[in-house]
């Protein structure tokens, strides 16, 4: 009896396997097949299937993933070729890294057969690289990328990326080895004390739940840029402002020049003081030199305060014109006033006319005038008036001639019973003569009394 069941076994070892073979050939299509850790995504294989049997509906399975595609059946018919994909999910304690060998299965109706395929166990951080063109200072705006490095699709991908440069956020999907540029607009105001160089460009991008920490290189090529400008207002203060400005990423040494004249030299003050001056002929040269750093200012403020010379000129010009005028006065009327002591307690004033001729005249004719409420005393100090109106308060003195440097003093007391309070002033006195045939005339100064004079003689 055992010798039975042994032949029996034995039969069907060897009858089985042909009863129950499946004659499929596969063929791998695709390449370099990702599984990534964290991301609940597929892992795809492209297989190229040619039934060798008989028409079969074939299922797809596989003890390595959680999950298989296609779901169902896949129906070839016999000698026909059909392309396959096929996906595999990854576990949930997915920890494998590097090359993973493994089967999957196709069953048919008359049996199944196993075929081995390859995949990497990679991490997120591994599927992407991150870069950025070259720009300088004067670029608007920069190109920067993400590749995929990778045989995987990724769909639905969220990313940050930040530089020294930038902050930008974006939605994009990447297929199998893809490489995806955006067009970046430049934060001028954040680089502008940067120095050329390489310089990091950072992303994090999301996959699911997973998060991708990557870093990049992004060069910041050398440009040397130094801008000038300068405005002037003012004209009696000359004011002149030059801004220079290191508007590139290296350092750049700024010269600037000046020339001034050796008279506007002597009214301009400078801020900050130039470090050489140097003089030609009657011109003299002011210099400024300076390394500036990017981003760094350079403003230099130059003064010309003409106020001063204009004075000096206005003073010589109004000397010059008092001169001349002085020069043309042939006769000239000094007139003063000082407080005289009355008998009677009266307010009583002297009034002094000096007439002094600088050349020779003829027909002299001197006239003053009283100020109101004061009344002429009878009598008179040096030459006697020709005519004493008290009524008309006229005064008049009359010479037939005058040689010249001959002086006459003129001389009166006026008085009131009415006391004063504060200024006193006195009419000017005039002249009328003749030089030469021609007729002249002449006046004397303003005379002022003041009531503290008065108190101060008391006290004396």
């Amino acid at each position: 009896m055992k010798k039975v069941i042994l032949f029996i076994i034995l039969l069907l070892t060897i009858i089985l396997p042909y009863v129950s073979a499946v004659e499929l050939d596969i063929e791998q299509i695709s390449s370099e097949v990702v599984m990534i850790h964290g991301v609940d995504m597929p892992a795809i294989f492209n297989l190229k299937i040619k039934n060798l049997g008989q028409s079969e509906n074939f299922i797809f399975y596989s003890f390595f993933g959680s999950d298989i595609f296609p779901k169902g059946t896949v129906s070839i018919t016999t000698g026909e070729t059909k392309e396959v994909e096929v996906g595999i999910y990854p576990r949930d304690d997915f920890n494998q890294y590097g090359k993973i060998k493994f089967d999957i299965f196709i069953k048919g109706v008359n049996g199944e057969m196993p075929y081995p395929l390859m995949l990497d166990g990679i991490t997120l951080n591994q599927a992407f690289e991150i870069g950025a063109e070259e720009f300088n200072p004067e670029s608007n705006t920069v190109s920067v990328y993400v590749k995929n490095l990778v045989n995987f699709n990724f769909n639905n991908l969220d990313a940050k990326i930040s530089s020294s440069f930038f902050d930008f956020d974006k939605s994009f999907s990447l297929e199998p080895y893809e490489k995806k540029s955006f067009e970046v607009v430049l934060e001028k105001n954040r680089f502008r004390e940067l120095m050329a160089g390489i310089y990091d460009v950072k992303a994090s991008i999301q996959a699911g739940s997973e998060v991708a920490n990557l870093q990049g290189i992004m060069k910041f090529v050398e440009k040397d840029i130094v801008t000038s400008s300068q405005d002037e207002y003012g004209i009696i203060i000359h004011t002149r402002r030059i801004l220079k400005s290191n508007e590139g990423n290296v350092l750049s040494t700024s010269s600037t020049l000046l020339k001034k004249n050796v008279l506007s030299r002597l009214f301009t003050t400078f801020s900050p003081e130039p470090i050489s001056v140097e003089r030609e002929g009657l011109n003299v040269y002011y210099t400024w030199t300076k390394e500036m750093k990017p981003g760094e200012r350079l403003e230099i403020v130059v003064k010309t305060n003409w106020l001063l010379p204009l004075l000096a000129v206005l003073l010589v010009v109004a000397i010059v014109i008092l001169t001349k005028q002085f020069s043309r006065t042939s006769l000239l009327l000094k007139k003063k006033v000082s407080f005289v002591r009355a008998k009677g307690g009266e307010f009583a004033l002297k009034v002094s006319v000096i007439v002094n001729a600088k050349h020779y005249i003829e027909k002299v004719h001197i006239i003053d005038r009283l100020p109101p409420l004061v009344k002429l005393h009878e009598r008179f100090g040096g030459e006697v008036p020709k005519k004493a109106d008290e009524r008309t308060g006229r005064l008049e003195w009359d010479f037939n001639k005058l040689q010249a440097g001959e002086s006459r003093i003129l001389s009166y007391i006026i008085y009131s019973k009415v006391g004063i309070l504060g200024k006193f002033a006195l009419p000017t006195t005039k002249a009328v003569y003749e030089r030469e045939g021609q007729v002249h005339e002449a006046e004397s100064n303003h005379a002022f009394f003041l009531a503290d004079q008065i108190k101060k003689d008391r006290e004396d």
